[in-house]
Formats: structure tokens, C-alpha cells, sequence
């Protein structure tokens, strides 16, 4: 593998409440995603530096982009997170690496700033219990 830009993703699909998957990484102008693990510190007294446990792993999402109401792009995935309880799958693919999560959608708040541009914001939240793993 080599160093690589983040210029040129191969894809972002996110599913629509129905389950489909719909590839949607033209409206995305940024896109933050994480995998934190919890820790423990199970430091003894007699330790002069930090003992720790991994605990649970998690997994984040979060996509910002320009409002597309489009058929099958982005208003159509996220317009029905405040109204359905699905989960839906995240495939995040990068120079032929996929991390693949059941997210839950917490909100999908719009904003029209004042020079009239209307984007959008979504936060994910692993939903399933699975480990995120590349592959």
C-alpha cells in the first residue's frame, strides 16, 4: 500500500429506509468517520504510568453535503430518518478498502446560510453490535 490523498473516493452508499443501497458521494462535500474503542484504566497503585483495557468497539459517522432531492441521491435517503427506526448500511469504500456498518441516523438538519447555499449534516451511530472491520 502506498500514501494516498483523500481525493478520488471510490464510493459512499448508504441505504434508504426500504434497504436499498444508494450511492450518494457526489452530494457528500465532507465526510468524517471513526472507530474508537472504549478503554479501562485498571491502573494499580504501584504502576508510575497508565494500565488499560480495550473494551466495546464503536463506530461514527458523519456526512455533510448540498441538498440533492434528486430521485434516489440524498433527500431521498435521509428524509425519512426523524419519521423511521431502520438501520442502514454504511459502505465506505477507499482505494479498494471497504468498511461496511449497520448505522442508526440520529437527525437530518438542514441549513440555509445567508449567501443561500442549503446543505445538510447527518450524524451515524453504529447500530448493530458488530465490530467495524475493514476488509
Amino acid at each position: 500500500m502506498a500514501k494516498e490523498s483523500g481525493l478520488g473516493w471510490s464510493t459512499c452508499s448508504i441505504d434508504d429506509s426500504s434497504g436499498t443501497a444508494r450511492a450518494i458521494v457526489n452530494d457528500f462535500t465532507n465526510i468524517s468517520f471513526a472507530t474508537p474503542r472504549g478503554v479501562q484504566d485498571v491502573t494499580g497503585i504501584d504502576k508510575s504510568a497508565y494500565e488499560r483495557l480495550l473494551l466495546l468497539a464503536d463506530a461514527t459517522f458523519e456526512g455533510t453535503g448540498v441538498f440533492n432531492d434528486a430521485s434516489n441521491m440524498s433527500h431521498d435517503v435521509f428524509k425519512t430518518v426523524s419519521s423511521t427506526s431502520v438501520q442502514r448500511t454504511v459502505t465506505l469504500t477507499v482505494s479498494g478498502q471497504t468498511l461496511a456498518n449497520e448505522m442508526i441516523f440520529t437527525d437530518y438538519p438542514l441549513t440555509r446560510a445567508a449567501s443561500g447555499e442549503l446543505t445538510f449534516t447527518v450524524p451515524g451511530q453504529l447500530a448493530n453490535g458488530s465490530v467495524p472491520t475493514w476488509a
